[in-house]
C-alpha cells in the first residue's frame, strides 16, 4: 500500500532519534486518524511511572473520549502491555477482554512498545468497522510503534 509507505517515510522524519517523543506520538496519532479512514481513534497509553500496574492516556486523536487510566489487567490495552505482544481483535463483541471506550467501536488493535525488555507504552487504534485488521495493517501499525521507540 502506497499510503503506508508514504506515512512511514513521514513518520521516520518526525520520530528520528532525539526528537521529542510526545511530539512524534501526537503527530502519528493526528496523521493516522486523518488519513486512515477506518482509524476512528488513535492513541498512546504510557506505563505510569508512579504506578507501573497502570497505563495512563498519552497523545491521542479521535472522535470519542478515551479512558484516562487503564489497569494492566483490564481491556485489550492491558492485555497487550501484560503480554508484550500485539493484540488484534476484528470483532470486539466476541472478546471478553474488551473494555468499551466507545459504543461504536467494532475492532481494535493494540501494539506494545518495548524498551530494553520492558513495555513502556502501547499504541491503541479503534475502528468503527469490523474486520479492519489484516496482516498488512498489523505490520504497518507495528512499524509506526517501532518508530516511536526510537525517540524514547
Amino acid at each position: 500500500m502506497d499510503i503506508h509507505r508514504e506515512l512511514l517515510v513521514e513518520f521516520n522524519r518526525v520520530a528520528s532519534p532525539g526528537s521529542p517523543v510526545d511530539h512524534a506520538m501526537q503527530h502519528i496519532c493526528d496523521r493516522l486518524h486523518a488519513v486512515q479512514l477506518r482509524y476512528n481513534w488513535v492513541g498512546f497509553y504510557l506505563v505510569d511511572e508512579a504506578d507501573p500496574s497502570s497505563l495512563i492516556l498519552g497523545p491521542h486523536a479521535g472522535v470519542f473520549t478515551p479512558f484516562l487510566r487503564i489497569s494492566l489487567n483490564q481491556g485489550l490495552c492491558g492485555a497487550a502491555a501484560s503480554l508484550g505482544k500485539t493484540v488484534v481483535v476484528n470483532d470486539v463483541s466476541k472478546d471478553p477482554r474488551y473494555l468499551m471506550g466507545a459504543e461504536a467501536a467494532k475492532s481494535e488493535m493494540v501494539v506494545p512498545i518495548v524498551l530494553r525488555g520492558v513495555v513502556v507504552a502501547v499504541l491503541d487504534i479503534n475502528s468503527f468497522f469490523k474486520d479492519t485488521w489484516n496482516p498488512e495493517e498489523t505490520a504497518f501499525v507495528e512499524q509506526c510503534a517501532a518508530l516511536v521507540k526510537r525517540c524514547m
